[in-house]
């Protein structure tokens, strides 16, 4: 069996390294997905339906049902063309990803291989990995939809995020941020304490099994005092994947760092420990801020040596999100900043109809001469997978997600974007996916009361299953 990339390896070669020879096991080639249409990495819940007619399929090949999601992430895909893989004795499952279908899962006498990773897909995927491991190849299904009622193409995702930081006690909590302040207000009976929505692992167990999509962990601690290696983080990431078979995001102090015995530790060498212990993508923020300003400082020239560029060259480009933390500075006229800016109809405090947005770091606490136009597309070039946009203003004011701002940084890059900060009830994932055109919506603290209320209209799914 082999999975993603090792799916990749039974054909002849890829785009991706022309000079690199598949094992020729299938007659066929890699193709790198058109962007002009979509984003690329192709990140998310897909299809993979053996029926090449639109008709459904009376069998299941290991455990695939037309109506199951599957996680996939990748941006170089085989191209499905009628009939050509099957002359050779291979029985090919297809998803589409806007005009493309390509390859999703094929399989031949004691070989099944899935572009999709199961291991990722919820109970759709353990499903497939059970049927494998038992020597199902094919079952027939318990029901069949009817044509019109499977869907194919990606899914909207949704993400369920979890701040993680100690609180006053020592113990390990996951908190959420007013404004990025995660103290309660002071009262008699709080005394400003580290807001505490639960356990960590708890949570995230929950969260995968109320249908979240994939689950973020942001760092918001980062254990300065504590060696790289006893980082607590690691064995958070450890424990849930053992129960959570969705992707999980670590973001917080993915960094070149001294450790407490004054040892010298790459970024790599800190995200490869986290995916190590189970993590699928690391996120990169305040040094995204500093690698961007010496990208155009340098006259658009790469170091070779950011943490994005090291990481996503050793994993991939769709192992790094870039988490983005802007806030409005408003302006009476595009003319009277040198920054990109667009026209807003929510106009400053002096009536200002036009604005920009600037990249902060140090968890918005600090701001810099950088727009966000200038960070997404310096990050892009240097090998970023995708960018999870937050807003400062917004952030913990339940408002819901500034779709000005989603909708400019969509039309500045091609990779996808995750909407976040500001959701308040599950009318807001509605109207961020309706509105704009957003690959994934991500929300705190309040995201469970929203999962179950978007799936039926958005086309999520529960587990790999749709509802």
């Amino acid at each position: 069996m082999g999975i993603c990339v090792g799916l990749q390896a039974l054909f002849l070669g890829s785009e991706e390294d022309p000079s690199v020879n598949g094992l020729g096991l299938i007659p066929s080639h890699l193709k790198r997905f058109d962007d002009s249409d979509k984003s690329v990495p192709h990140i998310g819940w897909n299809s993979a339906n053996t029926s090449r007619t639109g008709e459904v399929t009376s069998e299941s090949l290991y455990g695939l049902r037309p109506d199951s999601k599957y996680y996939y992430v990748h941006s170089y895909a085989v191209p499905y063309r009628e009939g050509e893989l099957e002359k050779e004795g291979w029985t090919v499952a297809t998803a589409r990803y806007g005009g493309e279908e390509f390859v999703g899962a094929i399989a031949r006498q004691n070989i099944l291989a899935t572009q999709f990773h199961p291991e990722k897909s919820g109970a759709a995927g353990l499903r497939v990995l059970k049927a494998f491991l038992d020597g199902t190849r094919n079952s027939p299904l318990p029901s069949i939809p009817s044509a019109s009622s499977t869907k194919e193409g990606l899914t909207r995702r949704v993400i369920a995020c979890l701040d993680v930081r100690t609180n006053d006690d020592g113990d390990l909590v996951v908190t959420k941020g007013d404004q990025y302040d995660v103290r309660e207000k002071s009262s008699a009976a709080t005394g400003g304490q580290v807001r505490n929505l639960g356990k960590p692992v708890d949570m995230a167990r929950r969260y995968y099994e109320q249908g979240a999509d994939e689950i973020t962990f942001l760092n918001i601690t980062s254990f300065r005092n504590v060696p790289v290696r006893d980082t607590p983080m690691l064995e958070i990431l450890r424990q849930t994947s053992k129960t959570v078979f969705v992707p999980l995001t670590i973001g917080g102090g993915i960094r070149d760092t001294v450790d407490t015995d004054g040892t010298q530790i790459s970024a790599l060498d800190i995200a490869t420990m986290y995916f190590k212990s189970g993590a699928d993508k690391v996120s990169i923020g305040s040094d995204a801020v500093i690698a961007a300003e010496q990208y155009w400082k340098g006259g658009k020239k790469l170091s070779g040596t950011s943490p994005i560029e090291t990481i996503s060259k050793a994993y991939g480009n769709q192992a790094v999100v870039i988490s983005v933390d802007p806030r409005r500075i408003y302006v009476p006229s595009p003319t009277s900043t040198s920054h990109h800016t667009i026209p807003t109809a929510f106009p400053g405090p002096n009536g200002e109809q036009y604005c920009w947005y600037q990249c902060t770091i140090k968890g918005g606490r600090e701001g810099r001469d950088l727009d966000v136009w200038q960070l997404v597309t310096a990050v892009e070039v240097m090998g970023a997978g995708e960018i999870l946009l937050n807003c400062i203003d917004r952030d913990g004011s339940n408002r819901g997600f500034d779709l000005e701002l989603i909708n400019d940084v969509k039309s500045a890059v091609k990779i996808p974007v995750i909407a976040s900060s500001g959701a308040g009830n599950p009318g807001h994932f509605g109207e961020v996916f309706q509105k704009t055109s957003t690959d994934a919506a991500l929300g705190a603290g309040m995201v469970s009361f929203c999962i179950s209320f978007l799936f039926t209209p958005f086309g999520g799914s529960v587990g790999g299953e749709d509802t």
